[in-house]
């Protein structure tokens, strides 16, 4: 049976949805949210054509980024659904592990017979 895959929370899917509409690579929306920006705000920052003066956002991104950390990358780069299913995977596993501890102190404390 396949294992059904949840959807992104609504943060994340933002950032999907950005990436999509703004042809954005992985390692930009990486970047972008290093960055801190706001995926709702890319469409103010990007080019429109009508403004020859602004780079294009996704070269925009490179050079903020370049400016702040010194690097042209980040060193790994996820993308948004890896990194989501990375998380609710260390997510099922804390929960796992913290039900193998419950289990193990409730038949610890029993008493015996």
């Amino acid at each position: 049976m396949a294992k059904k895959t949840k959807k992104p929370n609504q943060k994340m899917q933002k950032w999907i949805e950005a990436r999509k509409r703004h042809h954005l690579s992985h390692a930009q929306v990486h970047m972008a949210r290093e960055l801190g920006m706001n995926p709702a705000k890319l469409g103010k920052i990007d080019n429109h054509k009508q403004q020859p003066w602004k780079l294009p956002l996704p070269q925009f991104i490179e050079e903020l980024y370049f400016k702040r950390f010194g690097k042209t990358s980040p060193e790994a780069v996820l993308s948004i659904e890896e990194r989501c299913r990375l998380k609710a995977a260390k997510k099922e596993e804390r929960r796992a592990a913290r039900l193998r501890a419950v289990d193990s102190a409730t038949t610890r404390e029993a008493p015996l017979r």
